[in-house]
């Protein structure tokens, strides 16, 4: 079974003649001085033409316009939902409402106190730090993760060097990791983008952004989570053979909790 946030396949794209030919004509469309994301945006990245442990690095390279978050953000809006303006607003307000119910789930189920004192930023962190507690998958994180919240995020001890972070990191799914000024967005062991460290609010959502422009298969340690954030937040339907039975018993016990 296979977690895919997106399945964007045309039978046009599957040539690597076409392929490269796109490349080239993405690359020459960022390098101008004031390139049209518009135009950027009718990018494709054909998931079966390159291997998915080198697909960032490629794509990376073929469309540097995907280091910005702005842009990746604008890629998602035209991936799901591309004739509504106001798509980023009322994502980013859903995203806000799910993470206030959550604040209370987490309460209800004894993995999160109150957020008395805490910062946004602090409490942003904490619930990205329980939700796949929250959200269970029947799958263990790897061994060398401390626990599935590093297929999420891992914020630095001090002096712990990011680079030899991510060298040793046994995850190759995207994460934010968090300094106490910035936070870095990564894929695999390569450092993407950076970006300042309230914004790690809006973090979970650039992640989402990541898989479904650079068409990522979810970490089963997190399937579950990122499958319910797709569907509750994302509002994207989720394929028959992916509803799992810790995806379906998490919904059940979410929808019992906000009385749906």
């Amino acid at each position: 079974m296979s977690n895919k946030p997106a399945d964007i396949n045309s039978p046009d794209t599957h040539c690597p003649a076409t392929l490269a030919k796109h490349y080239k004509t993405l690359q020459t469309l960022f390098k101008r001085k004031n390139p049209n994301h518009q135009d950027v945006s009718q990018a494709f990245i054909d998931s079966n033409t390159i291997r998915e442990e080198d697909r960032h690095k490629k794509v990376l390279e073929a469309y540097p316009c995907f280091k910005d978050i702005g842009h990746v953000m604008e890629e998602l809006h035209r991936i799901l939902d591309k004739d509504n303006g106001n798509f980023i607003n009322e994502l980013k307000g859903r995203w806000q409402d799910f993470c206030q119910k959550v604040q209370f789930f987490g309460v209800w189920k004894k993995t999160l106190k109150p957020p008395m004192g805490m910062d946004q930023a602090e409490q942003a962190l904490e619930i990205l730090r329980v939700l796949p507690s929250l959200f269970p998958s029947t799958s263990a994180p790897p061994k060398r993760a401390r626990d599935a919240s590093e297929a999420l995020v891992h914020v630095l001890e001090d002096q712990e060097d990011p680079n030899t972070y991510l060298m040793k990191r046994p995850l190759s799914c995207p994460v934010l990791i968090v300094s106490p000024s910035n936070c870095i967005l990564a894929v695999g062991d390569v450092p993407i983008t950076m970006f300042p460290k309230d914004e790690v609010t809006e973090g979970a959502l650039y992640l989402m952004a990541y898989y479904y422009t650079l068409h990522l298969t979810y970490p089963k340690c997190v399937a579950t989570l990122l499958s319910v954030i797709q569907t509750e937040v994302l509002l994207d339907k989720i394929h028959e053979r992916d509803l799992t039975s810790s995806y379906k018993k998490s919904m059940a016990d979410w929808n019992a909790f906000i009385g749906q």
